[in-house]
């Protein structure tokens, strides 16, 4: 194995991200070292190519970014006692620190001391990138690679869904980008009545009509507040799943949900939200959820359950995969609103334009 690799670095302050090369990573005794062939463009990915205030606040160059990836495992430490060379593998992607408060009673997901992947610590947009084993997820077989590179994200979907517990329920998603689209087929798939998508992007509200929403509505669209108590008996949905970030969604959705409702919050700012709290959650008694990444590793078994099950259809999204030498052309599509999802290419299985 060579020791240097082609990696897209964020190599200081400023837009946008640089091919070069990088040493190959370390692998501690703990240590899984992973070949990258597939990994998912995201929303954060995007906050820190753009070099917005939330990047600004968090990223501290030089970086290797990239988070969402699957690939074949090719060495392992010398503490390693179950993952194999050669196993198919993606990963959880926050690294927690396993000995905090948070850690010990079940809520690893929100270590006060977490690490994560492509963002706090080298990433995943490289040929290789190094995961402690206890991160390390094992691939089903039947679950195309396409797919398994974007459990991360699709883990963020039914982490939120299960959150707000939306059986019998009517959800409304403000964000039809990537996430708040897989979460329509997984609210489906969890037993919601009805569910309605909001977004700014007429194409995207299509394909959100096709995933299973019973109505998608442009976020501009005249009383929008009316046509939504009209279809849920004069009440208001009953669930606000947030995947936008945007502040304008936030309180969009706020005022669609009924009183006693429930608002699961995913969606990243990228800067601070000024919001009228009396109105919209304290006089509604509205109870908010504020969901960060998957619970480990109890979404990974629920993401992997309702994608082998067929219930759900991650790589429907999936507008792109391109190889990972294109990625300016990637982030152009996605900030273009031209794409849905990107995938890109770290093998040379190159199947959509």
């Amino acid at each position: 194995m060579s020791s240097s690799m082609r990696a897209l670095v964020k190599p200081s302050p400023g837009p946008g991200f640089r091919l070069t090369e990088v040493p190959v990573p370390a692998v501690g005794p703990g240590d899984v070292l992973i070949r990258v062939e597939k990994a998912g463009l995201c929303g954060t990915d995007q906050h820190i190519y753009s070099w917005d205030a939330w990047a600004r606040a968090r990223i501290k160059p030089p970086l290797v970014v990239g988070h969402e990836f699957m690939g074949t495992v090719a060495a392992v430490g010398t503490a390693v006692r179950a993952i194999r060379v050669g196993e198919r593998v993606s990963a959880e992607g926050h690294i927690a620190d396993l000995t905090c408060l948070l850690c010990r009673t079940g809520q690893a997901h929100i270590c006060e001391h977490v690490e994560i992947v492509g963002v706090d610590r080298d990433g995943a947009f490289a040929e290789y990138v190094a995961i402690p084993e206890y991160n390390v997820w094992r691939l089903d077989p039947a679950i195309p690679d396409v797919c398994a590179a974007i459990f991360d994200p699709l883990g963020n979907a039914v982490h939120t869904v299960m959150a707000a517990g939306v059986s019998v329920k009517s959800v409304v998603i403000t964000g039809a980008g990537s996430i708040g689209l897989m979460a329509i087929q997984v609210a489906r798939a969890a037993g919601a009545t009805a569910v309605y998508a909001i977004d700014v992007n007429p194409a995207k509200l299509e394909l959100a009509r096709r995933l299973g929403a019973d109505a998608a509505f442009l976020a501009t669209q005249e009383d929008l507040a009316g046509e939504l108590r009209r279809r849920t008996r004069g009440d208001g949905a009953d669930v606000l799943l947030e995947m936008s970030g945007s502040a304008a969604a936030i309180d969009l959705g706020l005022r669609l949900l009924r009183n006693g409702g429930t608002a699961a919050l995913l969606g990243i700012p990228a800067e601070s939200v000024s919001l009228d709290l009396a109105d919209r959650i304290i006089f509604k008694g509205v109870t908010v959820l504020g969901i960060n990444g998957r619970r480990m590793f109890e979404t990974w078994y629920q993401t992997e359950a309702l994608v082998k099950s067929g219930r759900i259809d991650p790589g429907a999204i999936v507008t792109h995969v391109l190889p990972y030498t294109a990625f300016d052309r990637a982030f152009d599509l996605m900030e273009k609103g031209e794409a849905v999802k990107i995938v890109l290419d770290f093998k040379g299985d190159v199947v959509k334009p």
